[in-house]
C-alpha cells in the first residue's frame, strides 16, 4: 500500500549525501522507501518540506530475517553471516543504506584492517559517516573505523581543558583527533597505515580542523620524533595498547591524562601494569560489551 508524505526530491548524483544529511537530523522517514524518477530520488520525511513537494511511496518490510543483525558504518551495513537473501532484504528495508557487507577476516595484521565481500548494493567499502556534527570518510578495508565509540569521544571531550596539547597515537581516519580539535590547542594524530593518514587529512580538511597535525609514524618510537610532552593522551587500540604505555608515559607531561584502552575479561586486569610506572590516579571505565567474557574497557591515568 502506498502512502502520501511530504518529500524532497534531489538529483540522484547527490542522494547519498542528501540521504546522510536528512538522517543526522531526524527528517528521513524510515518507515518509507526512497524512489527513483528518471535523473531525480524522492526522500520521504517525517515533516513538510519547504518546497511543499509530496509523493506516494512504500512502506517497508517490517520483518527482517534474524540473520539481517548488522552494525553499522555510515551507509555499510556489516554483516557477520553470508546471506545474500537477508543481505537483499536489508538493502530493501533501511533506506539508509547503501551497501550490505560481510567480514570475511577478523581485524589483523599491522594496520588493523578486515577484508569484506560485497553482498547487496554498491560494490564498495567508502562511506560517509556522521557523528555529533562532525563528517568522517572511512574505507572499512583500508583502515579501522567503530562508530561504537561516538560516546566515547564525546566523553574524553568533555573531560578537556581548553587548549590542552594532545596526542592520539592510533589516530586511524582521524575521529578521536577531529572531536578533540574543538578544545584542544593541537593534536597530533600519528598512524603507521599510510591508507588511514591519506584518509584523515582528508578528513581534517572536509572538517576544517587547522590544529590537526597528521603523523605517518610507528607509535612505539614516537617518543623520538616528537619535541613535545602532552596534556592528553589516546590510546585507542584495544588490543595491544598496554603494551605501549612506556611510550605513553614518556609523552605525557606530569599531571597529563592518558587514557589507555584495553580489552579485558576482569575488572583491573592491567592495573598492576599501569601502576609500575607510578601513576597519581587511575579510574578504570567500561567501555561496551565485546564479546562474550570479554569487555572494551579505558583506564584513564593521570600521569
Amino acid at each position: 500500500m502506498k502512502v502520501e508524505q511530504w518529500a524532497l526530491l534531489v538529483p540522484k548524483k547527490k542522494g547519498e549525501e542528501a540521504r546522510q544529511q536528512l538522517i543526522s537530523k531526524g527528517l528521513l522517514d524510515t518507515s518509507l522507501k526512497p524512489f527513483v524518477e528518471g535523473d531525480d530520488i524522492f526522500f520521504p520525511l517525517t515533516g513538510s518540506g519547504e518546497g511543499g513537494l509530496r509523493a506516494s511511496f512504500e512502506g517497508h518490510e517490517k520483518d527482517l530475517s534474524p540473520t539481517a543483525r548488522h552494525e553499522l558504518v555510515g551507509g555499510i551495513a556489516v554483516m557477520q553471516e553470508n546471506d545474500r537473501v537477508a543481505a537483499e532484504a536489508l538493502l530493501a528495508s533501511r533506506p539508509g543504506i547503501h551497501t550490505v557487507l560481510a567480514t570475511t577476516s577478523d581485524v589483523q595484521g599491522e594496520y588493523r584492517t578486515r577484508e569484506f565481500e560485497v553482498l547487496a548494493g554498491v560494490p564498495t567499502t567508502r562511506t560517509l559517516v556522521l557523528e555529533y556534527g562532525h563528517r568522517f570518510t572511512v574505507d572499512l578495508s583500508e583502515a579501522y573505523f567503530s562508530p561504537r565509540l561516538a560516546t566515547e569521544r564525546q566523553r574524553v571531550l568533555h573531560q578537556m581543558g581548553e587548549q590542552e596539547t594532545v596526542l592520539d597515537m592510533f589516530a586511524g581516519v582521524g575521529p578521536f583527533a577531529i572531536t578533540m580539535s574543538k578544545f584542544a590547542r593541537l593534536v597530533v594524530s600519528s598512524d603507521i597505515n599510510p591508507a588511514a593518514v591519506i584518509l584523515m587529512k582528508e578528513n581534517c580538511l572536509d572538517n576544517r580542523c587547522s590544529n590537526v597535525m597528521p603523523v605517518l609514524a610507528d607509535s612505539a618510537r614516537l617518543s623520538k620524533i616528537l619535541p613535545w610532552k602532552f596534556d592528553r593522551v589516546v590510546m585507542n587500540l584495544p588490543h595491544h595498547a598496554p603494551q605501549f604505555l612506556e611510550e605513553a608515559f614518556r609523552l605525557c607531561r606530569p599531571g597529563g591524562t592518558i587514557h589507555c584502552y584495553a580489552l579485558v575479561s576482569s575488572a583491573g586486569e592491567y592495573l598492576d601494569k599501569i601502576c609500575t610506572f607510578q601513576p597519581s590516579a587511575v579510574r578504570e571505565h567500561t567501555v561496551r560489551s565485546y564479546s562474550p567474557g570479554k569487555w572494551h574497557t579505558v583506564y584513564d591515568i593521570t600521569a
